[in-house]
């Protein structure tokens, strides 16, 4: 007869066949009855397994004689009257004599049964001792292991319901374990994704199939006030498993939850110490490619968003701009230029800050200029709404900055050669984390990168800014006439190169209404250049007022040159007569000269090209040229179309392509020349000089 179990299921009773699911089934726990006189009146199946008598052999026999040894008969009989007069039961240990012959322990509990018409039988419940002691073991095991152990552990129903949870999970989510018991998994953890694990508990619960080491970060409730605080943050590492009974019933699921936040932290650590890394060594080539302070500032800017701030500006100030070294009190204002502003997503706190560009006072109470006068950051973790005082340039500012969420701020000095040259200013908005001493060593060290290009590109710039002016003061002012011509100039420096050269042109009024045409090019760069080139127009303009040949004030230029410490210089004259319509010219190493006449193509002049003034000891030529009404005579030097990319042919074709209406206005042929031959990046200045006959 196969046995049966009742299941209630809703309104219905569901007979379904038994299986081994308890505790009982794993023990084979025996019961046998006897009456008042010894005899076994009841015999389970079990009985049959633990003492190896069938029911048949069992039934109706003492069961003093049937399993109990001789030796220990009398203490039996005086243990079984003794329950059966008293009531009190009886439990332990004892050995029995099994059919096989063998003695085993058995572990006991006997107790007295009366029924309906008042007869007394002896109730005795068995199991094997040795079976019972293991279990009993390994309960004691995973009761130690469960409430001593480090790791949380919890025991869920099918329905992901608490059933038991130990203390280390109590530590780790905060709530008692009572609070825990019957309520669902995802009210107790502090997981963001929680949908996620209990998709993957139900999975688990499906499949029977572990999922092992699941990697999440949270933060427990207690700690929700710091949720800003990278500190704050801990990290657990979750294992699933399906329980079941023997027989394959699904009992729920078990979960342990293993602490692994120190583990989690170094690694974050880890990772931040590599992308801040990996940032400086990303500004060592991205901060200071040009000599511009502007452009070094806006690279800054660049750099520093959005790995470092959500809002970054850079502010010079003024004095150290203009490379003036002064005192400054230790709590007056200060004048500041903003050179970048740059925010990592739409915000109103640019509208904030300083246009780049704009010059700002900021008194002695402001945190930029404490910044400034200390030479140290100054950090603000929590910016409340005095510190956005203290940060913002005036009340329409401070407001803007609060409505933009501004929660932490840190300026930072640029200090180079031991002089503040201003200060990198950083604001989080949207970046919940505030500015920690990690953010003020790294902004430091890229503060310190800037600071020292934009130290190069100021004093650069002053230097640059100096030959200019130099230079310029060193080219003429045209006379407001010349007989028998019209003029149009231009001098344009290097676009790229760290400092100006040596180029010039000039026009000198002679004798009998004639002028003279001058363009020159000193090789070499900078206030030198500049300054040789001043010598060498001022020698020209002498040697022009002696009515020399163009071949003798270029053999005069060359004795002068040569005494210059091994200058090299190219240089064209030219001497126009009105009255003969004739140009007489001398070439020492310069471009050719473009004439354009009307009607006919542009070209070239062919002219003794000579050698550049300072080799010495060089003749030079005199050539002859007509130069009617309308022709266009066009001076230049090598910057005009040199390139290192282009060969110098392609490049004289091109100018001669601008020529092609020899009627255009003066000052716009000289626009086209430069806009159309000149690139931002081309390495050499340019003077360009050019004469129409009339």
């Amino acid at each position: 007869m196969t046995a049966e179990s009742f299941q209630f299921n809703g309104d219905e009773l569901d007979l379904e066949p038994s299986r081994p699911i308890g505790l009982l089934d794993v023990l084979s726990v025996a019961a046998v009855v006897l009456d008042a006189g010894g005899r076994i009146v009841f015999w389970t199946p079990q009985a049959e397994e633990l003492f190896g008598y069938t029911a048949e052999e069992a039934l109706g026999k003492y069961a003093a004689r049937l399993f109990i040894h001789p030796e220990h008969l009398k203490a039996v009989q005086s243990l079984f009257a003794e329950v059966l007069e008293t009531g009190r039961s009886w439990a332990g240990a004892f050995p029995i004599r099994h059919k096989d012959g063998t003695t085993r322990l058995m572990e006991f509990r006997n107790m007295r049964l009366l029924d309906d018409l008042g007869d007394v039988y002896a109730l005795g419940i068995a199991a094997d001792h040795t079976l019972l002691q293991r279990v009993e073991t390994d309960l004691a095991l995973c009761e130690r292991l469960i409430n001593q152990s480090p790791i949380g552990l919890a025991l869920l129903d099918p329905d992901l319901r608490y059933l038991l949870v130990n203390p280390a999970l109590e530590r780790i989510d905060g709530i008692p374990a009572e609070d825990h018991i019957g309520r669902h998994m995802r009210e107790t953890l502090p997981f963001p994704d929680v949908d996620t694990i209990e998709s993957a508990l139900r999975q688990v619960l499906t499949t029977g199939t572990p999922l092992l080491d699941q990697f999440h970060v949270g933060r427990p409730p207690a700690d929700h006030d710091h949720e800003h605080d990278l500190e704050h943050d801990h990290a657990w590492s979750l294992s699933f498993y399906r329980l079941e009974d023997p027989g394959g019933r699904v009992l729920g699921a078990a979960t342990s939850v293993v602490d692994v936040t120190e583990r989690h932290r170094a690694a974050t650590q880890a990772d931040r110490a590599r992308r801040r890394l990996a940032l400086i060594a990303d500004a060592s080539i991205r901060v200071g490619t040009t000599l511009e302070v502007e452009q070094t500032a806006h690279e800054l800017a660049e750099i520093a968003t959005p790995e470092l701030a959500d809002v970054v500006a850079v502010d010079i100030l003024d004095s150290a701009l203009a490379c003036r070294r002064s005192r400054r009190p230790d709590n007056g204002p200060e004048l500041f230029r903003a050179l970048a502003l740059k925010a990592a997503h739409p915000t109103v706190a640019l509208r904030a800050a300083d246009p780049p560009g704009d010059l700002a006072a900021y008194g002695g109470d402001r945190l930029v200029t404490l910044c400034v006068h200390t030479g140290r950051p100054v950090l603000v973790r929590h910016v409340g709404d005095h510190d956005l005082q203290r940060i913002a340039r005036d009340a329409e500012a401070t407001a803007l900055l609060a409505r933009a969420g501004v929660h932490s701020y840190l300026a930072v000095p640029l200090i180079a050669h031991g002089e503040v040259l201003g200060a990198l200013d950083l604001k989080r908005t949207r970046n919940p984390l505030p500015f920690d001493q990690d953010d003020v060593i790294l902004a430091t060290e890229l503060a310190t990168r800037a600071a020292v290009a934009i130290d190069n590109a100021r004093w650069f710039q002053s230097v640059r800014n100096t030959a200019l002016t130099l230079q310029r003061s060193l080219l003429p002012d045209h006379a407001p006439h010349h007989t028998g011509l019209e003029l149009a100039s231009r001098y344009q420096p290097a676009q790229s190169t760290s400092e100006v050269g040596g180029d010039w042109y000039d026009v000198i009024s002679l004798a009998d209404d004639r002028t003279a045409l001058v363009v020159g090019d000193v090789m070499g760069n900078g206030i030198d250049a500049a300054a040789t080139m001043g010598r060498l127009r001022t020698a020209t303009c002498a040697y022009a007022d002696l009515d020399l040949a163009p071949d003798a004030v270029l053999q005069h230029l060359d004795k002068i040159t040569c005494d210059l410490e091994h200058y090299i210089v190219t240089c064209l004259y030219a001497v126009y007569d009105p009255h003969t319509r004739q140009c007489h010219i001398a070439n020492a190493g310069h471009m050719p000269p473009a004439m354009a006449r009307p009607g006919q193509a542009p070209a070239l002049l062919d002219l003794p090209s000579g050698a550049p003034l300072g080799v010495g000891g060089i003749s030079f030529e005199t050539t002859t040229e007509d130069f009617g009404p309308g022709d266009l005579l066009v001076l230049y030097t090598d910057g005009l179309v040199e390139t290192r990319q282009h060969p110098i042919d392609d490049r004289l074709n091109v100018l001669l392509s601008f020529l092609d209406e020899p009627q255009r206005p003066l000052e716009e042929t000289c626009d086209l020349l430069l806009y159309g031959l000149r690139h931002p990046d081309d390495h050499d200045d340019v003077a360009l000089l050019v004469a129409r006959a009339l």
